[in-house]
C-alpha cells in the first residue's frame, strides 16, 4: 500500500508538471481560458494530496500546518495573476512530498522483505506422520520436518543430524552456518542441505525474526527529540507566519509607501519563502535512512533517539565473555609428563570427558578428537561437582579436574610451576593424574574474537575510551584486556559492581555505552546511555539493550558509531542550510530583490536538497 502511495504521488507530481508546461504554452499563444483551465488542473492534480492532508490535520489538531501554508501561497499567487508561479509551487511541493514518501518506504524496505518471507505453514511431525499446519498453531515442544531448500518455520533446536543454514535474513551474513544436534535454528532462515527434524522452542510471536520486525517498526515510528522539537516549533512558527502575513498585506503600503500590487506580491512571496518545509524535512528522512542502513548491516536500532545518543558516546564499557571473547573455551596448551604415551592417555581423557556436558570437558574432547584419537568407551565415571571427574581404567585411577582436586602441591610443582605461568596468561588449567602422579596439564582459554583488537583500535582512534568489566579474576581480566588493547579493565565485577562502574563513567564522560550479552549485563545495559547487546545474547539482554548487533560482529560497533555521527552531521547540515535559506530569502524579499519564481525555486529546492542529503544515509560505505 505504501509503495503504491509513493507511486501515485510521484505520478501526480509529474502530471502536474506536464500540465504546467502545456498551460504556459497556451498562455504564450494567448489562449487565456484554456490556459487557466489547464493551470487549475495542474493545481488540483498536484496539490490535492497535500491540500487534503493539510486541511485534515488542521481540523484534527486545531492549528495550521506547513501544507496549509503552501496551499494558501499557491492560491494567493494565482489570485494576483501569477498562475505559473503558483502552479510551479504546487508542482515542486508535491514532488518533494513524493520524494519524502519514497524515503519513508525505502527505510522500511528491509522490514517488508522480512515480513514477506515469513513462512505461513510448517510440516508438523506427530505420531510418525507429517502434516501441513499453519505456523500460528505451533507450540513449544512440537517437532517439525524441514526439507532441503525450505524456510525454517519457527525458532527451535536441531534434534538430530547435520545441516547448513542460510541465516542472512536475520544476521546479514552471507556465509551459511553449519548446524549440528542441539544447535539453535531461527524462523525465516533457509535449510540448505539435508532434511532435518527440529523442536519448536518459541511460539511464532516470540521468534527472533518477529522481534527484529517489531523492533525496527517501533524504531521507525519513534521520533528523536530533535524531530519532536522541530514539530513543536513548527506549530508555533506557522501561527507566527500567518500573523505576519496578515500584517504584510497592508502595513508596508502605509509604512514604506509600497504600491498595493507590490504589497500583496511581497506578502504572498513571504508566505512561500517563510514556510519551514526544509526544516521539517531535515531530520526524519535522515534518521529513517540510518535505521534502514543499520538493518541491512545487521544492526537493529530500537529508535532514532538511540542513534542520536550513540553519536555522542565518548566511552564504551565491554563485557568479556561472549562479547570480547567468543564465549566458549578452546584448548591452547597440552603438556604431558615425559614418560606418558600421549595417544593412550588422550584416549582415556576423551573417554572420561565425553560423558560430561561441562564446557571445558567438551572443549577437551573436541581437541582430542580433532587429532584423530578415538575416545575409550563404556567407562564408569564419577562426577565430583565443582571439582572434576574420576574413573578407574584397567585398575588405575584417573582424575581430571582442578589443581586441588588432583593434588594441589603436585599440580603447582608440575613442569617447574607451569600452573602459575599459564594462570598469568589468563588461562584455566585442568590437570590429569594417574597412578604415578600428574600426567598432563591442559590449559584452556576463552579466546578473544578475531576482530576485537582492531575494533578497539578503531574506537580509540575515534576518541572513545574503552574499558572491560568482567566477573573473571584479575589475572584473566588483565590478560584479555592486554590482548584486546583495552584502555582499562575491572575484574571480579558482579552485576551490581558493573552498574557502579557505569555510574562513575557517566559522571566522567556523560555519554557512555555498555555492550554485553548475558543476564548479568542487563542492569548495566539499562543504566548506560546506550545499551548494546550481542545477537547471540540472552533474551533479557536483547530486551534491555537499545541496539542489537545481529551478527555478533564487534566491528559493527565502530560502524554503528560512524553511522550515528554521520547522521548527526547530515542533520546539522540540513538544519543550518534550511534555516539559513529561509533567512536569506526573507531578506531578499524585503529588499524586493527576488521574484515569486525564484522564491519558489529557492524554498522548494532547499526542501528537495535536505531530503536528498538525508538519503545519503542509505550508503553503506561510511
Amino acid at each position: 500500500m505504501k509503495i503504491w502511495t509513493s507511486h501515485i504521488e510521484l505520478i501526480a507530481a509529474i502530471a502536474s508538471g506536464i500540465l504546467i508546461v502545456i498551460a504556459y504554452i497556451l498562455e504564450v499563444q494567448s489562449i487565456e481560458v484554456l490556459s487557466v483551465i489547464t493551470y487549475l488542473s495542474a493545481f488540483l492534480i498536484g496539490g490535492y494530496a497535500k491540500a487534503k492532508y493539510g486541511i485534515k490535520k488542521t481540523i484534527e489538531n486545531r492549528k495550521p500546518n506547513v501544507e496549509l501554508l503552501m496551499v494558501l501561497a499557491a492560491i494567493g499567487a494565482s489570485i494576483i495573476g501569477y498562475w505559473t508561479e503558483g502552479a510551479i509551487l504546487i508542482f515542486i511541493f508535491s514532488l518533494s512530498g513524493a520524494l519524502e514518501t519514497y524515503t519513508m518506504n525505502k527505510s522500511s524496505k528491509e522490514v517488508s522483505a522480512l515480513m514477506e518471507i515469513q513462512p505461513e505453514e510448517a510440516w508438523l511431525f506427530k505420531n510418525g506422520t507429517t502434516t501441513r499446519v499453519p505456523v500460528s498453531s505451533l507450540q513449544p515442544g512440537d517437532a517439525l520436518v524441514v526439507k532441503p531448500g525450505e524456510l525454517i518455520s519457527a525458532d527451535g533446536k536441531l534434534l538430530k543430524g547435520h545441516t547448513v543454514v542460510d541465516e542472512s535474513t536475520i544476521s546479514g551474513e552471507s556465509v551459511p552456518v553449519s548446524k549440528d544436534a542441539a544447535d539453535e535454528l531461527f524462523a525465516s532462515t533457509v535449510n540448505l542441505s539435508g532434511a532435518i527434524t527440529m523442536e519448536v522452542t518459541k511460539p511464532n510471536t516470540e521468534s527472533l525474526v518477529q522481534k527484529i520486525i517489531d523492533l525496527v517498526q517501533s524504531a521507525q515510528s519513534e521520533k528523536p527529540p530533535s524531530q519532536q522539537f522541530v514539530e513543536r516549533f513548527e506549530g508555533h512558527y506557522v501561527n507566527v507566519v500567518l500573523v505576519v502575513f496578515g500584517l504584510l498585506l497592508f502595513l508596508p503600503h502605509y509604512l514604506f509607501n509600497w504600491e498595493w500590487d507590490t504589497t500583496f506580491y511581497r506578502a504572498i512571496l513571504f508566505l512561500v519563502v517563510a514556510s519551514p518545509c526544509a526544516l521539517v524535512a531535515s531530520i526524519m528522512p535522515a534518521t529513517l535512512a540510518a535505521i534502514s542502513n543499520g538493518a541491512k548491516s545487521g544492526i537493529v536500532f530500537k529508535g532514532g533517539v538511540h542513534l542520536g545518543n550513540l553519536g555522542e558516546v565518548s566511552a564504551i564499557a565491554f563485557d568479556k565473555t561472549g562479547t570480547i571473547t567468543r564465549g566458549r573455551p578452546i584448548v591452547t596448551d597440552f603438556t604431558l609428563r615425559e614418560d606418558v604415551d600421549a595417544d593412550k592417555l588422550m584416549g582415556k581423557i576423551a573417554g572420561i570427558e565425553s560423558q560430561s556436558n561441562h564446557p571445558l570437558a567438551k572443549a577437551i574432547t573436541e581437541f582430542i578428537k580433532e587429532k584423530g584419537i578415538v575416545p575409550l568407551t563404556n567407562l564408569q565415571i564419577t562426577d565430583v561437582p565443582g571439582n572434576g571427574l574420576e574413573s578407574v581404567i584397567d585398575g588405575e585411577e584417573i582424575k581430571i579436574g582442578k589443581p586441588d582436586f588432583v593434588n594441589l602441591e603436585e599440580a603447582e610443582a608440575f613442569q617447574g610451576g607451569l600452573l602459575n605461568r599459564l594462570a598469568n596468561e589468563g588461562k584455566t588449567v585442568t590437570f590429569v593424574r594417574d597412578g604415578k602422579g600428574i600426567a598432563a596439564a591442559i590449559s584452556l582459554k576463552d579466546t578473544v574474537r578475531d576482530n576485537a583488537k582492531s575494533t578497539i583500535q578503531d574506537l580509540q582512534k575515534a576518541g572513545i575510551y574503552c574499558i572491560m568489566l568482567t566477573g573473571d579474576n584479575q589475572k584473566t581480566a588483565k590478560a584479555i584486556a592486554e590482548e584486546s588493547g583495552m584502555d582499562a579493565y575491572v575484574g571480579s565485577c558482579m552485576p551490581g559492581d558493573k552498574v557502579e562502574e557505569l555510574k562513575k563513567l557517566t559522571q566522567r564522560y556523560q555519554y557512555v555505552a555498555m555492550i554485553g550479552d548475558g543476564i548479568n549485563d542487563a542492569p548495566a545495559l539499562a543504566i548506560a546511555t546506550t545499551g548494546i547487546a550481542m545477537g547471540e545474547g540472552t533474551d533479557v539482554a536483547l530486551e534491555t539493550a537499545d541496539i542489537i548487533l545481529m551478527k555478533n560482529d564487534l566491528s559493527r560497533i565502530s560502524y554503528s558509531i560512524r553511522l550515528a555521527r554521520k547522521m548527526q552531521k547530515i542533520i546539522k547540515q540540513n538544519i543550518f542550510f534550511s534555516v539559513g535559506m529561509i533567512i536569506f530569502l526573507l531578506i531578499l524579499n524585503f529588499m524586493q530583490a527576488i521574484t515569486i519564481p525564484l522564491g519558489v525555486i529557492g524554498h522548494e529546492g532547499s526542501t528537495l536538497l535536505v531530503i536528498l542529503n538525508g538519503l545519503r544515509m542509505l550508503n553503506r560505505n561510511i
